[in-house]
């Protein structure tokens, strides 16, 4: 008798830069979600679809959790939030190597009620872990017991660039998961809507060609998106910053910054589409745009009343 295929939901849950999105590209095989050095570059829950004989895991990756101070800060901790409900488990990622400070110590708030599995996923376990027993013991306070006395909870180091024991995790996880069918076609790896898929490419490359100049004041719409004579598609993006300064630093000397990304995202985009990519890039400076709510519907940041 064939054996029952597993199904579930999966949220992956951290503060900002612990490698969340890197260890979800990891787990499903293939590039779904932005990765870059600066940290909140995921703004919005992306879901990510691992499917093998063992069944089916919808992994839901997350905006960072932290200590927000805008509009769009709001957005991203109430979509962490939302992420607990209805899952089947969830992966909580922390940073071994970075000291325990307050944002984890809300992350923690947030999952202490918790009534489905958890794999704590040490990650970067590569550059020694200094801080690991810091966290088991910020995990071991908020429950009010040892790690191992807890049910549906293990401890998995591993090191989401390497994809190094992230087969352990899916294992577990497997382990975990309801029976059920398939929610998703087998050769299907992100839902995420084409757009929104363009803007976030976009602004990985903005943001990995100017670093630390522009952390958080860098948004990209697409204002157009449609096919055009033969197989290619036509894309006209607008890049929002906050300063005329700021717009200066993206266009760069004669254009080149510019030039640069729009090079960088079209050759990955071409690949993600499988079409030619005909790319516009805009660049417009609007103040206080994280507190704006239209440009933030823009952007796909839908508040739920």
């Amino acid at each position: 008798m064939p054996k029952e295929l597993k199904c579930g939901f999966v949220s992956i849950i951290g503060r900002p830069n612990t490698g969340k999105s890197t260890l979800l590209n990891q787990l499903v095989g293939e590039k779904v979600a932005i990765v870059s050095p600066v940290p909140q570059t995921t703004r919005m829950n992306v879901r990510g679809i691992f499917t093998d004989a063992r069944g089916q895991i919808v992994f839901v990756d997350t905006p960072g959790w932290h200590i927000g101070r805008d509009g769009l800060d709001r957005f991203m901790n109430r979509s962490c939030q939302n992420s607990l409900e209805g899952v089947d488990s969830i992966i909580y990622v922390v940073d071994t190597s970075r000291a325990v400070g307050e944002e984890e110590r809300q992350v923690v708030r947030h999952l202490k009620d918790v009534k489905v599995p958890v794999i704590m996923a040490l990650n970067k376990i590569d550059l020694k872990g200094k801080y690991l027993h810091d966290y088991i013991a910020l995990w071991e306070e908020s429950r009010g017991q040892a790690v191992g006395q807890m049910r549906d909870f293990v401890m998995i180091p591993v090191a989401g660039r390497d994809g190094i024991q992230t087969d352990k995790i899916l294992e577990a996880l497997f382990g975990f998961l309801p029976e059920g069918p398939f929610l998703y076609e087998a050769d299907v790896v992100s839902d995420m809507p084409a757009k929104l898929l363009a803007s976030d490419i976009i602004r990985e490359k903005l943001f990995c060609l100017t670093r630390e100049e522009l952390p958080h004041s860098i948004a990209v719409v697409i204002e157009e998106m449609r096919p055009v004579k033969g197989k290619t598609t036509r894309i006209r993006a607008v890049i929002y910053v906050e300063r005329d300064s700021q717009k200066e630093i993206v266009i760069g000397e004669k254009g080149q910054m510019l030039k640069k990304t729009g090079t960088l995202a079209r050759a990955e985009l071409e690949t993600l589409l499988d079409t030619k990519v005909f790319l516009e890039l805009y660049v417009k400076a609007r103040k206080n745009w994280r507190d704006d709510q239209n440009m933030l519907a823009d952007m796909g940041c839908v508040f739920e009343i």
